[in-house]
């Protein structure tokens, strides 16, 4: 597996000094690994907000992946796992972001085409954007791996908007996946639904196309537990901060009034890490150019944190 030299933007270098008594995340990250060839997880961004802007909300979501990754950089590994979360760390292989192409639907289809090898051998895919748009470039992966996938989206609304003039948008990703003629989305689960934000007639596409749906107020610890007990194999998990209440993320395309608390929404990506069916995740919707105090940046930074802390106790 070769991937093209220019098809990525280089990660930003940690800025931390390197210090033995106090190492950071960004000091450990790769450093078992000196190929994406040689990584067990695989870290990339999908810059990109075309798709907020088609869909009507607030651009700068294209700045979260460099900086989602200066703050996971300056995070310390966890000191609880031993050393599972420091080799899990140094198995890891940051790719950077793409280089986006021309248009929104050329870069979907390129990063779909890069990613899709990655599948096929075994790694494990933990994808930046982005607006919503990333999650359609991130099934796509699938797509072209021939793999079909189930997806756990956690997000306040259904993303299954129709196409704007025929176009992409950060709205429409998974009507895209349960569309597409591949057929290779086997279910779609949305979990974190606040009832004010979703149309009558997205519901109404949910139950013509089988797919299932939590209301927020439904979201009991022992519920999200269940979503990935109850998951089948192989599972892409996309986590749009915009399910989180506005005040603890702010800084995002479209804020949400009575979101998830961060306790719910951590536990989500714990258990994501934990979870045998898991293969792929994206983390989506973070705006640093709207944010406060990088409030939002750092609950983003947290969530990748988590979800390395669950998925460091289940393979080392």
């Amino acid at each position: 597996m070769t991937l093209p030299p220019d098809a990525f933007l280089p990660p930003p270098e940690p800025s931390d000094p390197w210090d033995p008594t106090d190492l950071r995340v960004g000091q450990l990250l790769g450093r078992a690994v000196r190929s994406v060839e040689a990584a067990r997880i695989v870290l990339v961004g999908f810059p990109s907000d075309t798709g907020v802007r088609r869909n009507g909300g607030r651009p700068g979501a294209r700045e979260a992946p460099r900086a989602i990754r200066e703050a996971f950089y300056r995070l310390t590994p966890d000191p609880r796992s031993g050393k599972a979360f420091t080799e899990l760390l140094a198995h890891t292989f940051d790719l950077g972001d793409l280089r986006p192409r021309r248009t929104l639907e050329a870069s979907q289809e390129y990063f779909g085409q890069l990613m899709a090898p990655l599948l096929r051998e075994g790694k494990r895919l933990v994808i930046l954007g982005g607006g919503h748009e990333t999650a359609y470039a991130h099934f796509l992966a699938y797509v072209h791996a021939e793999q079909s996938v189930h997806i756990l989206n956690w997000d306040a609304h259904a993303d299954v908007r129709p196409l704007r003039d025929g176009r992409a948008h950060s709205g429409s990703p998974f009507r895209q996946a349960l569309t597409h003629p591949s057929r290779r989305c086997r279910s779609y689960t949305v979990a974190g639904l606040l009832p004010h934000s979703v149309a009558p007639e997205h519901l109404h596409f949910l139950h013509e196309q089988h797919a299932h749906y939590v209301w927020r107020d439904a979201l009991t610890a022992d519920r999200i537990t269940d979503l990935y007990h109850q998951a089948h194999a192989p599972l892409m998990v996309s986590f749009d901060l915009d399910a989180v209440d506005q005040a603890f993320a702010p800084g995002v395309s479209a804020p949400s009034v009575d979101g998830m608390d961060p306790e719910h929404w951590l536990q989500a990506a714990y258990e994501a890490g934990r979870c045998p069916a898991v293969r792929s995740i994206d983390l989506v919707e973070c705006n640093p150019r709207l944010d406060r105090d990088r409030q939002t940046v750092r609950l983003a930074a947290l969530t990748l944190w988590t979800f390395f802390c669950g998925l460091a106790e289940r393979i080392f």
